[in-house]
């Protein structure tokens, strides 16, 4: 195996989907790993250009970060790239207690023995900015200050208090974090490098860089490529895919033109599976969007499923009748369900369902929404890694799956965060031709 130019750590499953949707599309060849990667397993990619493990850690506490991350980040450094991203999600979700950014900063840095850290947390494309260090994010087509974000506000686990990043970082870490503010970005290349260079005379541990369009993209990935050329050392980044996106902008701009990654492949229409166990708007939308185009709902009963194992055959049973049918199917708790009710165990249960029935049903198509639920369900499936074949919304692109059992190896899967996509990104998903795929022009 080549030397990759890259590996990354993401704190969720969906997040680290959206990494590899950002350096597919700029052309570097991604491969996504569910499990900490063997020697052997890295051998069955062999041209991979980026290599990243797909974790869950924006659900652990600090210790469990502390047990988890090290041996992850170990294998991720021996395969000797220039650069580690450790990936979080671009509304920064994250508290002192929970999925600690600060925490997983600190990892990294001691793991890699990195020098100043580039952060990117704004990432354009999906509705993220940052001026000034403080982050906002857009829903319904207002943009909001986060502490003052409709959802991000009222998060069940990570409720966001305080836009300002660094302010928010100081109840995480230690680490000392510095500011390239937008003003500094659109006065150009010198400035950048002048503030970079104060900040590490100053002591900064790490650089949190404001974003709010491509042109301070960049600037942003000129600086990074900068930071790996200078070092000695691998560099680490701490961010959303906002740092890929970064680097592609810039290698665009060194190149001329953007990459064309895909040239697609079709096929005869293949019947989907959709499993949602989000309960996000978005996903509710998306749901109501499905049923009224033709797919055969199957209602989920959150307390039912996680009381016990009849709760769960009782719904395999019904989805299996439902994809008997022919027709694209869909697995959907209810949209305003108020009893009380375990994320964690209702995707638990939602893997076992969907492993029963892909493997049982030999449906090659399927389609999770939910983060905790899409980790859950691919792990059920025992999916070695997933490689990037079609475009469908930002962060949540069509992949192909890697297995050793056959009736997984191949399967097409779309996993999405709850609050990603249009209403109609099931039916989008089911209306792709078969073998939708694509092949990756190898970064120049």
């Amino acid at each position: 195996m080549t030397t990759p130019l890259l590996t990354f750590y993401g704190d969720d499953f969906t997040g680290s989907a959206d990494v590899m949707e950002a350096l597919t599309t700029a052309g570097v060849q991604t491969v996504l790993f569910l499990e900490t990667p063997t020697a052997a397993d890295l051998a069955r990619f062999p041209d991979a250009q980026a290599v990243g493990v797909a974790g869950i850690a924006r659900t652990m506490t600090p210790e469990q970060m502390d047990a988890e991350l090290p041996p992850i980040l170990e294998a991720l450094r021996a395969a000797g790239a220039p650069l580690f991203h450790y990936k979080i999600c671009s509304t920064f979700d994250s508290s002192p207690t929970i999925g600690s950014i600060g925490r997983g900063l600190d990892i990294a840095r001691r793991t890699f023995d990195a020098g100043l850290v580039p952060m990117v947390v704004g990432a354009p494309v999906l509705r993220r900015y940052q001026v000034f260090g403080t982050l906002f994010a857009t829903a319904d087509g207002v943009t909001h200050r986060l502490d003052r974000h409709p959802t991000m506000t009222r998060h069940p686990i990570t409720p966001m208090d305080e836009a300002e990043l660094i302010a928010h970082l100081r109840h995480q870490t230690a680490a000392r974090v510095a500011l390239v503010d937008r003003l500094t970005l659109a006065a150009g290349p010198d400035a950048v490098d002048a503030r970079r260079a104060a900040a590490a005379a100053d002591g900064a541990d790490a650089l949190l860089f404001d974003v709010l369009d491509e042109s301070d993209l960049v600037q942003i990935g000129r600086a990074i490529d900068a930071m790996i050329r200078d070092a000695d050392r691998p560099v680490v980044a701490v961010g959303s895919s906002g740092v890929e996106y970064a680097l592609a902008e810039f290698w665009a701009e060194r190149r001329g033109a953007p990459a064309s990654p895909f040239r697609p492949r079709h096929g005869a229409r293949v019947q989907t599976l959709a499993v949602s166990g989000s309960r996000a708007p978005a996903s509710d939308a998306q749901v109501a969007d499905a049923l009224a185009r033709g797919f055969v709902g199957v209602p989920v009963d959150p307390v039912a499923v996680t009381a016990g194992p009849d709760g769960i055959a009782a719904l395999i049973a019904a989805a299996r009748r439902a994809l008997e049918t022919g027709r694209d199917v869909l697995l959907h708790t209810p949209p305003r369900d108020e009893r009380p009710i375990d994320p964690h165990g209702l995707g638990l249960a939602l893997g076992e369902v969907t492993g029963q029935v892909v493997r049982g049903s030999g449906v090659r198509r399927l389609v999770v929404a939910g983060g905790d639920t899409s980790g859950l369900v691919a792990r059920s499936l025992g999916i070695l890694a997933l490689q990037m074949i079609a475009e469908v919304a930002p962060g949540s692109p069509l992949c192909r799956a890697t297995a050793d059992d056959p009736a997984v190896g191949g399967l097409e899967i779309a996993l999405k965060g709850g609050q990603v996509g249009r209403p109609d990104y099931f039916t989008t998903v089911a209306s792709l031709d078969g073998a939708a795929s694509s092949t990756p022009t190898p970064n120049q």
